[in-house]
């Protein structure tokens, strides 16, 4: 086994110490540092090393989950998301999810509440016919919990029950957690607090990149748990960098702040090396006074050769999905579901009614209904709290055909519809095998529209054997003019012209594309507003949004870009009103504290997706920013257009 060990990477090796000596170890290593490829490593010799015992990994994404299983394939292994985990290590302990779920609902801080007036009684649950369910949305009052709820009970039943530590310890003797610092800080109490209450022994490590941490309700670090303090987890440094060339790590460089400085791979084999040289690689600051973003690509275009019409190549960075919709050609979709000022006023109608404990029963009236009901007697000040704030009045005012639409409305029903941006644009790419696994967001109508695109696909990409499966034409192509007629049907759905949402879902059902199936039906009944605004719009501009979700624009989000890399990569440092980010503070190294690190730590992301060359353009800087540019660039590198 020693022979062996030598073949490893030098920080695979001092994992193996910590795995020799029982000491639960964290390998820290920066963007292209090639984490992924060191625990993969670890799972494969700890297999070799310990062939009868079982190991878990963990990780954020279902993408992740497939690249592992895919690297190493072995009956002892068990790949999951970290949620996936925790519900599969607990939900046989039915009477004491019941129980852990009555306790925190009961207690005013816990974050878990079933929304009743009066403490849950113990016996709340007994007549559920399935127990407590997680799902990907949250029923509490059926026993149904999503993704938070889930962490809140996992780590509630791991303090309260330490015989849980044990039996998972048994099952598992290693646990391997990849991207730690997207993990939620409960998820890591009970791997570092609540299983050290058991004196049961396994290990667990922890593999990530404190820098790329851009998810606000991940841990973020590991710094209470390892040191001279506490102890309790070994920390490994992985300073290379197989993928930026040398200026654009040193650039990254300046951003980090944990004690690592990452160096070019000396690996003849590293994307960064040619003939055996480090690439050397091109940062360009860029700058003008009018914020045109088509100037900046012609620029990199004419001057640099960029080509942004190859999304594998090139992509463009920004910081939010509504700074990319125009570009992108998905506006109107957009705004249905992230602008919807009637459904504001409908919260501002649901909040007040909470907030003064209204107890009047308004499931039998309208939307309309209500508000002359709550503004009955009402002047001044106390009808304006009632009345629409003057940015929905101009909405209302611009749309008087919907809100005539919505105040005819059950307002029961009307004010149980969710509408987020995140049923329309969540980032979790979903396969034929994939959409309806936890994680995914997207709405049954956005699911229904990309079966229809994705069932274009398979035929375009010639997988007919998938496509069948799929379609109903599974007995419709036996001859030349059944085929010919499948090839003008799909054709027809590809060039849709102006036929709207509505019109293209009714023609792929009809042609036996894509059926019409119970989810739809039901989301037409259920979310009846949200269907008839979504129906009207052009199908081609749902043809944009696949796309850009998809990844075949060169446009993306500057948080989805995260583990990937491209040849050129242009960051817009525009933060769209968001005052989470501050670029100009990020410059000065001024500002809130929680705001610089969070900008530093997304600008990080973006410049390490590069691997040939980097772009950053900045609408009209102030005169320090750029001086601070210049220092951080090269003066050579600053760019006035």
């Amino acid at each position: 086994m020693v022979e062996e060990r030598l073949t490893l990477e030098p920080e695979v090796q001092e994992i193996f110490q910590c795995i020799d000596s029982k000491r639960n170890f964290l390998l820290s290593g920066g963007a292209g540092s090639g984490k992924t490829y060191s625990l993969v490593q670890v799972i494969r010799q700890v297999i070799t090393e310990n062939p009868t015992a079982k190991v878990a990994c963990m990780t954020y994404t279902n993408a992740a989950v497939k690249e592992i299983e895919e690297r190493v394939n072995h009956n002892n292994l068990n790949v999951s998301t970290i949620h996936d985990f925790l519900w599969d290590n607990i939900k046989h302990f039915q009477k004491e999810l019941k129980a852990a779920i009555i306790t925190l609902a009961n207690d005013e801080n816990a974050k878990l509440s079933i929304d009743e007036d009066d403490p849950i009684p113990e016996n709340y649950f007994d007549g559920l016919e399935k127990g407590i369910q997680y799902k990907e949305y949250l029923k509490l009052k059926e026993g149904i919990i999503s993704h938070d709820e889930l962490l809140l009970v996992a780590n509630y039943l791991f303090d309260k029950h330490h015989k849980l530590s044990a039996i998972v310890k048994d099952k598992y003797q290693f646990i391997f957690i990849d991207e730690y610092q997207d993990t939620n800080t409960a998820v890591v109490d009970i791997f570092l607090n609540h299983f050290r209450k058991n004196e049961k022994k396994n290990l667990v490590g922890f593999f990530g990149d404190a820098m790329q941490s851009i998810y606000d309700d991940g841990i973020g670090n590991l710094d209470q748990y390892k040191g001279d303090a506490a102890d309790i987890v070994k920390e490994v440094k992985k300073a290379q960098n197989r993928r930026s060339p040398r200026k654009i790590i040193d650039l990254a460089n300046r951003l980090r702040t944990d004690g690592i400085t990452q160096e070019p791979s000396t690996d003849r084999k590293a994307p960064n090396m040619t003939d055996g040289q480090v690439k050397e690689g091109n940062i360009l600051f860029i700058h003008s006074a009018n914020g045109d973003v088509s100037s900046v690509k012609q620029y990199l275009t004419e001057n640099h050769g960029w080509n942004f019409d190859s999304a594998e190549e090139t992509k463009e960075l920004n910081l939010t999905h509504n700074l990319i919709a125009d570009k992108a050609g998905f506006r109107t979709l957009m705004d249905i579901y992230d602008k919807d000022l009637i459904l504001s006023y409908r919260d501002r109608v649901k909040k007040y009614i909470k907030d003064k404990a209204i107890i009047t029963d308004f499931s039998q009236n309208t939307f309309s209904e209500v508000i002359t009901a709550l503004a009955a007697g009402k002047t001044g000040r106390e009808l304006n709290a009632v009345n629409p704030t003057a940015s929905m009045q101009i909405f209302i005012d611009d749309n008087q055909a919907l809100y005539q639409i919505a105040l005819n409305y059950n307002y029961e029903a009307f004010s149980k519809l969710y509408v987020n941006k995140d049923q329309l644009l969540d980032d979790k790419k979903q396969d034929e095998d994939d959409e309806n696994k936890k994680g995914s967001k997207r709405d049954n109508l956005v699911k229904h529209l990309f079966k229809i695109q994705n069932n274009i696909m398979l035929y375009q990409n010639k997988r007919y054997n998938e496509f069948l499966r799929a379609t109903d034409y599974k007995d419709k192509i036996a001859n030349v003019v059944a085929k010919r007629t499948l090839k003008n049907n799909i054709e027809s759905l590809i060039n849709v012209g102006n036929k709207t949402i509505e019109e293209v879902i009714n023609d792929a059902h009809e042609k036996g594309i894509c059926l019409v199936d119970d989810k739809l039906e039901d989301f037409k009944v259920k979310k009846e507003y949200l269907y008839n605004r979504v129906k009207d719009v052009k199908y081609s501009e749902f043809q944009k949004l696949y796309d850009y979700l998809e990844g075949k624009t060169p446009f993306s989000t500057q948080h989805k870009t995260k583990g990937t890399e491209f040849d050129n990569v242009l960051v817009i440092l525009d933060n769209g009103g968001w005052n989470k980010y501050n670029f100009e503070n990020m410059f000065l190294n001024t500002g809130t504290e929680s705001v610089l690190e969070r900008t530093q730590k997304i600008f990080y992301v973006c410049c390490t997706r590069a691997k040939e060359n980097l772009a950053v353009f900045y609408h009209n800087p102030s005169q320090q920013v750029v001086v601070k540019a210049t220092e951080w660039f090269g003066n050579d590198n600053v760019v006035t257009l």
